[in-house]
Formats: C-alpha cells, structure tokens, sequence
C-alpha cells in the first residue's frame, strides 16, 4: 500500500546521490561554521550548496499537490510521495535547508500558500520559494502556559486603517537569521469574544519594522543555531497594515491547524531518517569496539538495542506513512488522531534511539564528533515543539472516547457479560465431578 512509486523512487535515489555528493561531506564544516558564526550569522557551506540543489531539482519538494492551483509553478507531492524523500534529508540536519525544505519556512510558505493574498503571495511567498530570504513563526510566550494556546497573551489591536502589536515571543524559529524578512505572528485581536478558539489572529510582520527587537537567541541544550534558530522577540507598538491580517479576524486557530498538521508529520517524517541514520551508526560502532576481548556486537544488551531500535523505527515509519496517506486521502482533520499518534511516537523512538547511541559510543558520543548530541538535542526539543506530548495523548484520548462513545458492545464484542449466579451453576454443572460429561472423568 505505502510503496513508492516510480516517481518518488527516482527523486529518492538522486537525493541520495546528491546526499552523498554535497552533504555528508560538509557536515563538519556546518557545524563548525555554525559554531564560529553563531545563530545570528549566515553559514557559507549552506549557500553555496543551496544553487546545485535547485539546479538539480532538489527544491520545494514538501510542496502539497494542489500548489498549481495557487499559482505556484513548480510540481508539488502528495504527503506520502514527500514522505520517504523526507526521510532521506532528516538524515542530516544541515540537509532540509539546502533543499529549501526546512522549517519554519516550509509551514509559512504552505500558510501563505494557502491563505495569503495575491499581493500576499508576490510579497512573501514567491522570494520565500527562491530562498532569496528566510522566515519567521512567533506564537509561543514565555509568561503564559503556551501549550494551551488559549493562553497567547499578545495583543493585536486594530487603529484605523493599521494593527498595533504588543507582546513577547520566544522560540521564534528564525528570528536571528539576518535573511529573516518577514514574522507570522499570531496575537489576540478579540480577547473577550466568548469562544475562546475565535480571540486569536496571525498576521504578516516584517522584521525591520519600527518596534520590532530580537531580545536573544535561545540554545536547545546549549546548541545555538543547530537544531534551529530559537529567538526571544520584543513587539512594542508595532504598526503594520491591516491588509496584513491573514485570512481575516479570529481566524488564527483555523490557520495553525492547516499550518501545524503538515508541520508535524514533516517533523517526524525527518526524525525517522535521523533515527535511521543513528542506528547504521550503533550497528558500525558495536562491529569495532572491542572492550574486555569481546566486541560490543557480541554482548546482549548491544544486541537488544540494536532489535529494538529497528523495531521502533519500523512502527513509527508505518505509522507516519499510513497518517500522510490520511491527510492526501481524508484530509488533515480527518487524520488529526494519526497525526497525534506520530508527534507522540517518533520524537520519544528517536531520542531513545539517540540516546542508546550515545551510551554505546562513550564520552564521544556526549561531544559532537558523532553528530549525536545535535541529533540528541533536536529529537528532545520535538518532544515540546509544535505542541507536547501530553497536548497530543490528551487530545488522541478524548479522540478515542468519542469513537467508542455511541458504539454499541453487543455488536464489537467491547463489553464482558457478567454472569448471575444462576447462569454461572447452569453453564458450568458439566464440569462439575459427577456431572455427566465432567472433563476428568
């Protein structure tokens, strides 16, 4: 059912080539750049590979099928065409952005996609395409409990023909790249609107606006700029245009959900390849450690790790390839329980797989000569990022009771009878010694 077709095998072998080639190659170079320049600064190697990309082919592939229908030129993929070639980049943490697949611009550019306007699309969307400039996402805060997303606390009030926005952002991926042009923003337009899920609005913010000041970059476990971009942002009094509004007042809730669905199974879809990678890694290493006369690919417990590793990357890959098969069918809310189920599942299976790694490889595998702890550090931040796991168990459970609430047992078999005592002498009295038929006798 999931196999590829002809078409995702052949993108899949010439990413693989092109991985080969141009990334595995440069790793150390990224994270060294990455290192000296720091999150405010532009990594050369990224660049200049970013051209043979695109010049190859390599480029927008996470664009949905229906691009076309918006305007947009180049061929898009289905979910499940995106996700083995997605798989493939996740392998490497430097790769989604020079096939300008990386986040948070691929949900930004899908959000404009979706639900920008012409002018919208001309402005943002299209030099966005050509990676001629980098974007932004601003919606968590830090003085509220953000994974109730109710909470947002940032103000976005109209004034004449202009919004004024005030607020504090923080994990706002991207904000300290110097190409960042633009913010999507999402505030509170309608703070006492009884229907909590209708307060809130996203809104098109370019960074050089007056009032705008990026406050700090943020390390995931003391990397900055590896796994990603995270800013602390200061809005004061920043005025920008009401046509700036996407899709219209109290739409915000709407938009995150078309934005995050996507975002999500992207996500996993990369940490199955970065989990994949780390286990080819455990498997090379348990072949040439050889501690106390005996290599590590002798010992049970190298043995059991490397099994259950396997199996765990196969479930979760099934599992996301069965959600995007949902979303290109069903339609993202429709699979909202599968996509639960895989931002639950693979971020845990891959910081397991990583951290399983790391104890193999000895105090190497705390540094980054092995690229483990970077991949360690990516796979604990999506525990939290694009909402926590207790967020999407929470909201898979009241999934599931909805389903079975109006089931009814005798036909699913979903209740025991509880037999009264009558029913109990008389379904037994065959077993009892004496009784004719008795089992012993």
């Amino acid at each position: 059912m999931f196999e590829p077709d002809n078409h995702t095998q052949e993108l899949a072998e010439r990413i693989k080539a092109f991985m080969a080639r141009h990334i595995y190659p440069n790793e150390a170079r990224y994270y060294a750049e990455a290192e000296k320049l720091g999150p405010w600064g532009v990594y050369p190697v990224v660049e200049e590979l970013k051209p043979l990309a695109r010049a190859e082919g390599l480029w927008n592939l996470f664009l949905p099928d229906h691009a076309q229908d918006f305007g947009v030129q180049e061929s898009g993929l289905t979910n499940l065409q995106y996700a083995p070639l997605c798989e493939i980049m996740g392998r490497s943490l430097m790769a989604p952005e020079v096939f300008n697949c990386a986040a948070p611009d691929t949900g930004n550019m899908e959000v404009l996609l979706r639900y920008g306007t012409t002018e919208q699309k001309a402005e943002w969307l299209t030099p966005l395409l050509a990676s001629e400039i980098r974007s932004s996402f601003a919606m968590t805060e830090p003085e509220v409990a953000s994974s109730d997303a109710t909470n947002i606390a940032c103000s976005i009030a109209r004034d004449g023909d202009d919004y004024v926005i005030n607020g504090r952002k923080w994990y706002t991926t991207g904000a300290t790249d110097p190409r960042c042009e633009i913010i999507i923003l999402m505030g509170k337009t309608a703070p006492d609107n009884p229907d909590r899920y209708r307060q809130q609005s996203m809104i098109l913010v370019p960074k050089n606006t007056p009032g705008v000041t990026v406050l700090r970059p943020l390390p995931v476990l003391g990397f900055y700029g590896v796994p990603d971009r995270a800013s602390e942002v200061l809005f004061e009094n920043v005025r920008v245009p009401q046509t700036n509004v996407l899709l219209g007042e109290g739409r915000g809730f709407e938009i995150a959900q078309g934005r995050l669905g996507p975002g999500r199974i992207h996500h996993c879809m990369r940490l199955i390849g970065l989990a994949e990678r780390t286990l080819e890694r455990m498997c090379r290493r348990a072949e040439h450690r050889n501690p106390f006369g005996q290599s590590l690919a002798e010992q049970s417990v190298t043995l059991e790790r490397i099994a259950e590793a396997r199996l765990a990357i196969e479930q979760c890959r099934l599992l996301t390839l069965k959600a995007a098969h949902m979303m290109d069918t069903v339609g993202n809310k429709e699979a909202r329980a599968e996509i639960a189920m895989i931002k639950i599942a693979a971020p845990a299976m891959a910081q397991q797989v990583v951290d399983n790694a790391m104890q193999m490889f000895g105090g190497g595998g705390t540094a980054n000569d092995h690229l483990l702890s970077a991949a360690f550090a990516t796979a604990r931040l999506l525990r939290l990022a694009d909402g926590p796991d207790e967020v999407h168990r929470n909201q898979l459970a009241r999934h599931e009771l909805k389903r079975h609430r109006n089931t009814d047992p005798r036909e699913t078999g979903g209740d025991a009878h509880v037999l009264s005592l009558d029913e109990l002498k008389q379904r037994f009295a065959h077993l009892r010694p004496g009784a004719e038929g008795y089992l012993w006798s």
